[in-house]
């Protein structure tokens, strides 16, 4: 047993050496024999779950990930050779928005048919253990696409990643490694932007990632209709599915993702169960945009997702673009367990303000002792919430109630008023009588009388009513760092204050944030 358990470990080593290597995360070159938390065993329950489902613990996965949905899918080889899902987890972060990535520092996650061998596993992640996504692949780099270093990892924070927290990953890294012991030389990841299903293929008709998106659900197709790992090649900067030699051929075509595509052809039992499955999606389809399946709304500004069971353990967590099944609601999902540990660093997405069709544009606020008919009382800050939804994006929400980049709500001085000690025309007083000059003297020399009260009484004059200003003033806020105005205002700016930036930039967004 022990020797056993020497050799496994020492195959892990020389399996997985070369990852030791990667960047992206603080990695130090260490003996993989000696790793805990790249040889964690597979837990017993999933161990299980395998033998009832006909699987091997060594036998082969398969990776699809779905950002609308925030949900990655292990898929394990069947003894019967076909693929079965195993195990869906939930995303704790993804960044960006649904879309492939195009550049470096963009945000976005990629989305895609990607390989990953041994080489990619890093068993010294700061982010716990993780796995390079392989990004950019052969089609990426014929569009001129860049990015490095994008993981699929642990914690719950991510800057163009999948966050899947510590407990997941590791997991998931497990069940990686099983599979090359079993001998898979690399195992298919999967990226998708949602579900490849007709409703969701409705809703985003008018996105302009929907050529790239029908071009992969080709590969998504064949998968759903084979179970088994499509191949994968390029050329003419497309993907190509399960291609074969044709039968003429002398030999099997070679592919470049920015040559001519060679002659080649799909099996027939392949491309006649794709074409009737794309039949019955393209004709589901059709009847979902003609009666009028609402389109989706286009991403305003927020930063990617996260499943729902995480979002509900979080204060004031959103989804972000992320939905979860239908039916649960984040209170509902409150009190369940949380299938890993979540951080307190975690940045959750904020959720979609989008301005109302019809909402008016709102109005400074004037901080006051006394409300008048035409001025507003500065509300208390829960209110913001809905400030923010009658105006644009968070970000330049919070520059218009700063004062930073519009003219309508910069602090400024209100005009001179009448002030309330001035005394209403009234009549000449008509001069003291004897009795009220008797009077007078008499309470003067009443024990206890205070003085300072007549001549208070004496002084005062009924006050006129405060007026109205007319010009609104944005009430007193602690100040802060200038945010990034969505243009709407003035273009004028405080003094010191930094230069507008696009509201449609993720660089300046978001670039300072985990």
């Amino acid at each position: 047993m022990i020797s056993r358990s020497l050799a496994r470990a020492l195959l892990a080593s020389l399996a997985l050496t070369a990852s030791a290597l990667l960047a992206g995360c603080d990695t130090d070159q260490v003996s993989l024999a000696t790793n805990a938390k790249a040889n964690q065993p597979v837990p017993p329950k999933l161990v299980a779950a395998m033998g009832e489902k006909n699987m091997d613990l060594q036998s082969p996965i398969l990776i699809r990930l779905f950002k609308q949905e925030a949900e990655l899918e292990i898929w394990k080889q069947t003894r019967s050779g076909q693929f079965a899902l195993l195990k869906t987890y939930p995303i704790c972060r993804w960044s960006g928005d649904l879309g492939p990535k195009v550049r470096e520092g963009d945000r976005q996650a990629p989305e895609g048919f990607y390989s990953i061998n041994p080489s990619q596993m890093n068993p010294q992640s700061a982010y716990y253990l993780s796995f390079n996504t392989g990004f950019p692949n052969a089609f990426d780099r014929a569009l001129g696409r860049t990015g490095s270093q994008l993981m699929v990892h642990g914690d719950c924070s991510s800057r163009g990643c999948y966050a899947m927290t510590d407990e997941q990953i590791a997991e998931i890294y497990s069940l990686g490694r099983e599979s090359f012991f079993g001998g898979q030389k690399a195992f298919q990841f999967q990226a998708y932007p949602f579900r490849m299903t007709p409703v969701n293929m409705a809703k985003h008709r008018n996105n302009p990632n929907m050529a790239f998106w029908k071009m992969i659900k080709e590969g998504y197709d064949h998968f759903e209709v084979t179970r088994q790992e499509p191949k994968v090649d390029f050329c003419e900067k497309k993907y190509v599915f399960d291609a074969a030699k044709a039968p003429d051929a002398k030999r099997d075509p070679v592919f470049d993702a920015s040559a001519k595509c060679p002659a080649y052809v799909i099996p027939e039992d392949i491309a006649s169960a794709v074409r009737e499955k794309q039949g019955r999606d393209e004709a589901e389809y059709a009847k979902l945009v003609a009666k009028g399946t609402p389109v989706a709304r286009m991403n305003t500004g927020i930063d990617g997702g996260m499943n729902k069971i995480f979002a509900a353990k979080i204060p004031e967590g959103s989804t972000g673009l992320s939905e979860g099944a239908e039916g649960t609601t984040l209170q509902m999902l409150a009190m369940a367990k949380a299938p890993g540990t979540i951080p307190g660093h975690v940045n959750p997405p904020k959720p979609n303000l989008e301005p109302a069709a019809a909402s008016p544009q709102e109005e400074p606020v004037v901080a006051v002792s006394a409300p008048a008919t035409s001025t507003r009382v500065a509300a208390a800050a829960p209110a913001e919430k809905s400030q923010e939804k009658s105006q644009g994006g968070f970000f330049s929400n919070l520059g218009r109630k700063m004062g930073m980049g519009t003219a309508d709500t910069t602090a400024t001085t209100p005009p001179p008023q009448a002030t309330a000690s001035v005394a209403p025309a009234t009549k000449p007083a008509a001069p003291p009588t004897a009795a009220s000059r008797l009077k007078a003297a008499v309470t003067r020399f009443v024990p206890g009388h205070d003085a300072s009260k007549d001549k208070a009484v004496a002084t005062a004059k009924p006050a006129e009513p405060a007026k109205p200003a007319e010009t609104k003033v944005a009430a007193t806020r602690p100040a802060l760092k200038p945010s990034a105005s969505d243009g709407a205002g003035d273009s004028a700016q405080m003094a010191g204050a930094a230069p507008v930036v696009s509201s449609n930039s993720f660089d300046s967004r978001f670039g300072a944030v985990k």
